[in-house]
């Protein structure tokens, strides 16, 4: 019997080598690079082949719709712990964010199933098996795997992951110029002279990865979380600044989370699925405290404090200006003086319609939000004095004193019908 079985491995292990050789051959001309990265992976050197991410149901170029992509099931036969990490964290709700925001089936297909503009970085967020299918029948069914936006496609390597550019590709630009922030900052400029061997490779010098995957822990996330708003059961944080606390409940409100009454609305729950904000003081302090012990490794703890809370307290004065410009806004719509559209839930200007607001006011309102807003308080976290100050509370500032003309010139104008 052992004799048998012995025979039946040593077969099975040579139509696996023999299936696996034919893959080769066959891509050596249809995509030689394919090969060479899977070639020079961790994957082939363990032994790890085509067959056992792809399936074994494509075997010529009349069946390849027979081909499995992978999932990040697929990577977690192998690397459970990573993948039960990273199903915790932000980056897996990065699909069902992008397919929350109220006007994004305006954008054309190509941009968000097509994965040319949101959905080429959302993409990383975790799908379900109807939208599987569904993003295959329209033709743009790879990339779907998650975990290749960082380790990716087919050496999957693990060094170059845990590289800061890794993360250059989503986290840059309009609202998130996390890496050109990063890079410029001393953090940054120390990382890439260790890259280059200008300094010692002992020298300290933190990446992405060492403040935002500490320990190699695939769970991301921040303490503000990506909107830089936060509640306590949607009041404020004991003993916080209450005028902080009224200028948040009109961002919440611009946001559609509450209602112009106070009231919480439906949106909330989207807002905490996508967990975009921090909705309790325990969520806010666990991710603070994570984050505090990381600086500590370089810093004092009183130090990295401070810091942080500078950064906190750069969020409370940008709320100050942001609260104003809504309020100038929605007293338009309180007078009738900006009519309300269709698609809206109130007569309340919507931060998370984006560039599809209907007016040139409300434009100038969502890039205070979503562009500006955004450089202050991550250019602090990030350490880039620059952007905190002329990318983002200059630019702010200027924002406002637009509003408060246009909002005047519109009144003007009502007045005179």
């Amino acid at each position: 019997m052992r004799i048998t079985y012995s025979i039946f491995l040593l077969l099975f292990g040579f139509t696996l080598a023999f299936a696996e050789q034919t893959c080769v051959t066959c891509h050596q001309d249809i995509t030689p690079g394919i090969v060479n990265d899977w070639q020079i992976s961790k994957h082939s050197k363990n032994e790890v082949g085509c067959a056992t991410c792809h399936g074994d149901g494509h075997s010529s170029a009349s069946d390849v719709a027979n081909v499995d992509i992978p999932t990040p099931e697929t990577c977690a036969n192998c690397h459970e712990d990573q993948v039960t990490q990273f199903k915790k964290g932000k980056h897996a709700l990065a699909w069902a964010a992008m397919k929350a925001m109220p006007s994004i089936h305006y954008q054309p297909m190509t941009l968000t199933e097509g994965m040319k503009g949101c959905g080429g970085c959302h993409k990383l967020g975790i799908k379900t098996e109807e939208e599987i299918r569904q993003l295959k029948k329209e033709g743009a069914g790879f990339g779907v795997a998650s975990c290749d936006a960082c380790h990716t496609r087919h050496t999957f390597s693990k060094k170059e992951a845990q590289q800061p550019q890794a993360c250059q590709t989503c986290h840059m630009g309009f609202d998130h110029p996390q890496w050109e922030m990063y890079s410029s900052s001393k953090h940054g400029v120390r990382a890439l002279l260790k890259q280059t061997g200008q300094i010692d490779e002992s020298a300290s010098a933190p990446t992405c990865q060492t403040c935002h995957m500490a320990e190699g822990n695939h769970e991301v996330r921040t303490a503000w979380g990506f909107l830089a708003v936060r509640t306590d059961g949607l009041g404020p944080y004991p003993g916080e600044d209450e005028e902080w606390w009224k200028d948040r409940v009109t961002i919440l409100q611009a946001l559609g989370v509450l209602s112009p009454e106070g009231k919480p609305t439906a949106r909330l729950d989207v807002v905490a699925k996508a967990d975009v904000a921090r909705l309790s003081k325990e969520a806010f302090d666990k991710e603070r405290n994570k984050m505090i012990k990381v600086c500590s490794q370089c810093h004092s703890e009183n130090f990295a404090k401070a810091e942080l809370e500078k950064g906190d307290n750069l969020i409370r004065e940008g709320d100050k200006l942001l609260a104003e410009a809504i309020r100038i806004v929605a007293d338009l719509y309180k007078d009738g003086i900006l009519e309300k559209p269709e698609s809206y839930a109130s007569n309340f200007p919507d931060l998370l319609t984006f560039h599809d607001a209907p007016t040139t006011i409300e434009q100038t309102l969502f890039e205070m939000h979503l562009k500006h807003r955004m450089r202050l308080f991550q250019g602090a976290f990030h350490n880039n004095p620059d952007y905190s100050l002329w990318y983002g509370w200059s630019e702010m500032v200027r924002d406002l004193t637009e509003i408060k003309e246009k909002a005047k010139e519109l009144r003007a104008r009502h007045s005179q019908k």
